[in-house]
């Protein structure tokens, strides 16, 4: 399997695809440009089973609608996130001069930490909240890859000033769910560069010491 990062949007939020041999794909993150991105898929020949969301603030789910209406395909969200969605006050967008930002509710709620099985996909899921109440990572053993949303970034860590961050609760999270993942795993962040786990423990500023 092979991964593309798409950033979007006025916030370069990172949209990622897991795309199989077949040409199946799963989205993570769709934040915005949704014609755009929809005609990515097209040009490419890929067919989209589902959008996994990381987290609902409204920089990844931007594009929610007019992918999952395209292509008739399932959202996943976590369930202490399934009203932010809906909601400009929870999920972000009346703080940011981008007018609200909204999307129907999600399909399927993710309600533990559990294999998620789709088509050929397996993902473990992890629950990485501090970022959001319901932030979680998608870990793809196969690819070495995880979808570590707004938790960890290369060299830095999520924001916590929003509606449900706590700064304290996304380190342990960092800690106990992320750095114990093989140190050659790639993070995929939602902003920026990737980086790898090790990379992160060795010289993430904010982890050290801790």
């Amino acid at each position: 399997m092979k991964w593309k990062q798409l950033p979007l949007g006025p916030l370069q939020t990172n949209a990622y695809l897991l795309i199989n041999e077949r040409k199946e794909c799963l989205i993570f993150d769709p934040g915005s440009e949704g014609e755009a991105f929809n005609s990515y898929l097209e040009e490419n020949a890929l067919k989209p089973l589902a959008i996994l969301l990381t987290h609902a603030h409204f920089d990844h789910i931007g594009a929610v609608d007019a992918v999952r209406k395209h292509w008739n395909v399932p959202v996943y969200v976590h369930k202490k996130e399934k009203n932010w969605l809906g909601d400009p006050s929870l999920n972000g967008s009346q703080f940011f001069q981008l007018g609200p930002i909204t999307a129907n509710p999600a399909e399927h709620l993710i309600l533990s930490e559990e294999k998620l099985v789709i088509s050929n996909f397996e993902l473990e899921i992890l629950f990485t909240p501090g970022h959001s109440p319901g932030s979680v990572s998608f870990y793809h053993e196969a690819s070495k890859v995880v979808f570590s949303g707004d938790a960890l970034f290369a060299g830095s860590i999520g924001r916590t000033d929003l509606p449900g961050g706590n700064h304290e609760q996304l380190i342990q999270s960092i800690h106990n769910k992320l750095l114990i993942l093989p140190e050659e795993t790639t993070v995929l962040s939602g902003h920026g560069m990737t980086t790898t786990i090790e990379r992160e423990m060795d010289s993430n500023p904010f982890l050290n010491g801790f």
